[in-house]
């Protein structure tokens, strides 16, 4: 789980929000619970691609920047993320040893779902 502190700024009918940690991540909402949950997804959109995330900053610091704002923590996992917005599945082309394919085909087993199980157990995702 990656935490960052989050911006919130009233602008007319719209809650902006940005990461001073991430100026790249940017969005708005009309309500606060919207403009939360738009937060959410620009920080996994942002991110999801990273190998280095930067580090946050800490509450205090944010809030002595921008006094007048609002802030709040924002949350992402990655994984769950990913889950989400990227679940298409892809045609692999795998070899297993002919006895092997002859008894799971034996048993009704289905080598899509228990690829996808063990790959699952091996990232531990």
């Amino acid at each position: 789980m990656l935490v960052y502190p989050a911006i919130f700024i009233e602008d007319g009918s719209y809650i902006v929000v940005s990461f001073p940690d991430i100026p790249e991540a940017m969005t708005q909402g009309e309500s606060i619970e919207h403009a939360y949950q738009m937060a959410e997804e620009v920080l996994g959109l942002v991110l999801e691609d990273k190998k280095d995330f930067p580090k946050a900053s800490t509450i205090s610091t944010v809030q002595n920047d921008y006094p007048d704002a609002t802030i709040a923590l924002i949350g992402i996992d990655l994984a769950a993320y990913r889950r989400k917005y990227h679940s298409k599945t892809v045609r692999k082309n795998v070899t297993v040893p002919e006895w092997l394919s002859d008894m799971a085909e034996s048993e009704r087993i289905n080598f899509s779902q228990t690829l996808t199980e063990a790959l699952k157990l091996k990232l531990g995702v």
